[in-house]
């Protein structure tokens, strides 16, 4: 009889001390609820959305409405029909930038063809120093060839006394320079772009061509550029816009009817509706080109249904081939090693001392130790560092959370987000600093009520909306290779979707975030197109320093500035490249899991 009462005793058990199970559901559900939820990607997308609206899309329309203006279309009559000078930018302006592409396109194709297919001596000497002008930023890159082949240049200079002639000879000017120097500092994008491609090319597929009694131009023409024609839109898109958007080279070269050197100009003498509708047409340019390669891109399918093994060098066996082979790659190893080591050589140099002699006569160490050491001329490099940090702490905020969106979550407008991210990459940097002036010269909503303009605070912004694509392409590759099941597994085990995508997702990502944040963080260092219109005495940057101490003929001090630039750029390519060709994706999937 002892044991009837154990049996209520045992019922009373659960309801004194509780099970474990009813209020863990709940919990589950809960969680469940907030991940699983249709109304889920919208409450993270909302904000990302605003962001992009407030920082990118709206500044847009703010700088359209100042082009606009009490007049309505006055200025864009006087665009279309005035003295010339802005039909003339215009035109000028895409004509060197389809041109670039061509050039562009010509010599990275070609070096991406020869390094790629063929082995020669010399070729890992190219290979190792052919992505050098990549390492230079835009406005050093510039100041480089002028100083190496303008009238005034080393190499113009010492053939007029070696040959003993009156002028200079062979020196590069007006829009002659501009397209040298374009062709120079752009033609990596074609290369990188090219050489993937060629690599992964199925050698077979050539070999068929030539079996069928195809010929070699032939071949080219019809299977090996149809093949790599998503790799040369991708990189004429990216060639076409930085021409479009290219400053420097105009500036120094003395082309002053291009559409960035108006803007400049307009918004110098004062007049920024004029400047905003230069910059609204500019803009229509950029993203109408962006829209009709997207659409040349998609019109058929560039997929190759052939399984065979990767492409193999041919040697060169012809001793005259061989010679030549060799010519041609110390040639090019010169031309390659030139613009870096004539800045380092001025660096050297001593400020005025440089006048009519083929190289500077004085040389001295006093330049690098007045910018790293005087106050006043330390400070352009502590601006760059902090605005460059904070730009990029922004960006990757920003931009490892629209990646995730774009790639991970169903929602409607996910197109939208994708290219709206995008417009600031098609935007030149005049335009985005005319749209920031236009938006932000008094305060709104997306200031807080504050006037940006003339503050610190502009400066990081403008290149936090410029270089925002750079971390989410990165994060967007690196996100692609990660199976999604990993981290459902993780939410499956009862983790919130938060704590699963910070200990699981962000982690597989971080190799590709680390290595769009440190690009970021690098042209931030280098900007100068957006810059030299929104800066102020004391917001200065590098570059606009550089541009400064240019211009009171402190050349030695300014090409002290431009190299610590390039070795800092070779310092986080050397590091992005070590993050990129790091593990895979499911090494450390393993890691993180275990």
């Amino acid at each position: 009889m002892s044991t009837i009462p154990a049996t209520p005793n045992a019922a009373t058990v659960p309801a004194v001390t509780g099970d474990p199970t009813p209020p863990a559901a709940p919990r589950q559900r809960r969680r469940g609820l907030n991940a699983s939820s249709p109304w889920f990607p919208y409450v993270l997308v909302f904000p990302l959305a605003l962001v992009l609206f407030g920082y990118v899309v709206q500044p847009m329309f703010a700088t359209f409405a100042e082009s606009v203006g009490v007049d309505g279309v006055a200025n864009y009559t006087e665009f279309l029909s005035g003295d010339g000078v802005a039909r003339s930018s215009l035109l000028t302006s895409l004509m060197i930038s389809v041109a670039s592409v061509l050039l562009c396109g010509i010599v990275g194709v070609t070096m991406a063809f020869l390094l790629k297919r063929f082995s020669f001596p010399g070729r890992r000497l190219i290979e190792a120093i052919i992505l050098v002008p990549a390492a230079l930023p835009p406005l050093i890159g510039a100041i480089s060839f002028q100083l190496l082949y303008s009238e005034t240049g080393i190499l113009p200079r010492g053939l007029q006394h070696l040959f003993g002639t009156e002028n200079p000879v062979l020196p590069f000017s007006g829009i002659a320079g501009v397209l040298v120097v374009h062709t120079f500092t752009m033609y990596p994008f074609f290369y990188l772009a090219a050489s993937a491609a060629l690599v992964g090319m199925d050698p077979s597929v050539e070999e068929a061509a030539y079996n069928l009694g195809a010929g070699r131009v032939r071949m080219w023409r019809t299977v090996l550029l149809p093949m790599l024609t998503p790799a040369l839109v991708s990189a004429s898109l990216l060639v076409f816009m930085t021409s479009l958007a290219s400053y420097t080279a105009p500036l120094l070269f003395g082309v002053d009817q291009t559409m960035t050197m108006q803007i400049y100009i307009n918004r110098t003498n004062g007049d920024l509706p004029m400047a905003s509708t230069y910059a609204s047409v500019l803009a229509v340019a950029s993203v109408l080109f962006l829209l009709g390669m997207r659409w040349y891109e998609g019109r058929r399918s560039y997929r190759s249904l052939s399984k065979g093994v990767a492409s193999h060098r041919r040697e060169i066996t012809n001793p005259l081939g061989k010679w030549l082979a060799l010519v041609a790659s110390m040639l090019a190893t010169v031309v390659l090693l030139a613009p870096v080591v004539t800045i380092a050589l001025v660096a050297f140099s001593k400020d005025g001392s440089w006048t009519t002699e083929v190289i500077p006569s004085e040389y001295t160490m006093q330049n690098f130790v007045t910018i790293l050491s005087e106050p006043g001329a330390y400070r352009p490099i502590l601006n760059s560092l902090q605005m460059s940090l904070l730009a990029t702490v922004g960006c990757v905020a920003v931009g490892v959370l629209i990646a995730y969106a774009v790639r991970r979550l169903d929602f409607r407008g996910r197109g939208l987000l994708d290219v709206a991210v995008m417009l600031a990459w098609a935007l030149p940097g005049t335009v985005v600093a005319i749209n920031l002036i236009s938006a932000f010269s008094t305060g709104n909503a997306f200031s807080f009520g504050q006037a940006l303009i003339g503050t610190f605070w502009i400066m990081p912004l403008a290149y936090f909306v410029r270089f925002l694509p750079l971390v989410f392409r990165s994060s967007s590759a690196t996100l692609a290779q990660i199976d999604p099941s990993l981290e459902e597994a993780a939410r499956n085990l009862g983790a919130p979707w938060w704590r699963a995508f910070r200990t699981v997702t962000l982690r597989l990502m971080l190799p590709g975030v680390l290595a769009g944040a440190l690009l970021a963080f690098v042209n931030g260092v280098g900007e100068f197109v957006a810059s030299v219109l929104i800066y102020t005495s004391e917001t200065a940057p590098i570059s606009v320093e550089i541009n400064n101490r240019m211009y009171s003929f402190e050349i030695g001090t300014a090409a002290a500035y431009g190299m610590l630039q390039v070795v800092l750029i070779f310092v986080v390519m050397v590091v992005s490249g070590r993050l990129q060709n790091g593990r895979p994706a499911s090494r450390e999937a393993a890691k993180w899991t275990i």
